[in-house]
């Protein structure tokens, strides 16, 4: 029984590597030409029972408790004017509830931990027919289970439902200062060692302490799907772009355009969308989804730690029913389709925060409830 797994993110990975570890081999097909092939984004900060639940079954807690950043849950959140609402130190002997760790330091941890030939790189999916996968380059493979973890953009996604994600209002530009404590030490000391949130009217800018020294800084913009192209913000000049974000800030404390002013030239402009909360379809012979492809949140927290325990969790299923996968589809679907909706409520519900007019306050009361 062949098993394909399209789409080497952390919960393709995670699945690869509960299935060997029961035994079971699996092929995932990356797009990417190579693992290095393109950067991996932020900080992950994955929660006791999900993410780190998902590692525990994969064998690899304390591999990861060695690259984790227990300071990462540090958490420093003011209102535009410049006043600290709330400031929160973690202690270095503090518990592992929700540390961060780098994106890209997960997904190496997982590749590693799996056989060489499990991954092959360079293979774009581009559709699948009678248990025949077909790439990009001209090649093909067969496959007995089709595992879509192929993220929000997901091909695999069209086999079993015809929705796709939508705009959620939300459009972010990441920008990013290397080298913060030696560059910046003044912005490196107001940004902290972890989180550091400014929530305005509309827009916010946030700024994420990485494990490589990078500090990287999200504006955020309450604004329609097409707002990148009627913004007249020409991302193609990186110094011009950051000058008309910073004027975009105008009346915010100096201090928060000033880490728009250190950031280097590489700008992202990023559309926010998401899947409906609680999509399922009828469970199909060879064929289920896991992660975003799955169940596409906003970017609050629970993504990357849905994926994770997706992954684990479809792979003891597959382990407890080897000889019948669609049994084994079955049983994982019924419990994702559960937790993950609830999840993306959760996630729903902290975005309509974040972008609430009084974001700042009512992100106060989130932290400090009476």
């Amino acid at each position: 029984m062949t098993i394909a797994v399209i789409g080497a993110g952390l919960g393709g990975l995670a699945l690869a590597r509960v299935l060997y570890v029961n035994g079971i081999d699996a092929v995932v097909y990356e797009r990417e030409s190579a693992r290095g092939a393109r950067g991996q984004g932020g900080m992950l900060d994955l929660h006791s029972g999900t993410g780190q639940r998902a590692l525990r079954e994969a064998g690899l807690i304390d591999k990861f408790h060695a690259i984790a950043r227990p300071e990462g849950q540090d958490l420093r959140l003011l209102e535009p004017d410049g006043t600290l609402l709330l400031q929160q130190d973690t202690p270095d002997d503090a518990p592992l509830e929700r540390p961060e760790v780098d994106r890209v330091d997960l997904r190496n941890l997982l590749l590693d931990s799996l056989p060489e030939h499990a991954v092959r790189w360079g293979r774009a999916f581009t559709s699948a027919d009678d248990g025949v996968l077909y790439f990009a380059d001209g090649s093909s493979a067969t496959y007995d289970l089709l595992v879509g973890a192929d993220g929000a953009d997901s091909r695999v996604r069209a086999l079993l439902t015809d929705t796709r994600p939508v705009h959620t209002g939300q459009n972010v530009v990441e920008l990013g200062i290397p080298d913060i404590d030696r560059t910046h030490p003044d912005l490196a000391a107001m940004v902290g060692r972890g989180n550091y949130w400014v929530l305005g009217n509309g827009q916010s800018l946030s700024a994420q302490r990485n494990g490589d020294g990078r500090v990287r800084i999200y504006l955020s913009f309450h604004t329609a799907e097409d707002w990148f192209a009627a913004s007249g913000i020409p991302f193609g000049d990186p110094a011009a772009a950051r000058m008309r974000l910073i004027e975009l800030f105008a009346g915010w404390d100096p201090r928060f355009t000033a880490l728009i002013a250190a950031c280097d030239d590489t700008i992202l402009p990023r559309s926010i969308t998401t899947l409906p909360v609680g999509l399922t379809w009828p469970s199909r012979p060879g064929v289920t989804l896991l992660g975003d492809a799955a169940h596409l949140m906003p970017p609050v927290g629970q993504g990357a730690n849905m994926a994770l325990l997706d992954g684990a969790l479809l792979g003891l299923a597959l382990a407890a029913h080897p000889d019948d996968f669609p049994a084994a589809v079955r049983e994982y679907e019924r419990e994702m389709f559960a937790r993950t909706s609830a999840a993306a409520q959760q996630s729903a519900r902290a975005q309509e925060i974040l972008m609430a007019p009084d974001a700042s306050r009512k992100m106060l009361a989130f932290f400090q409830p009476d």
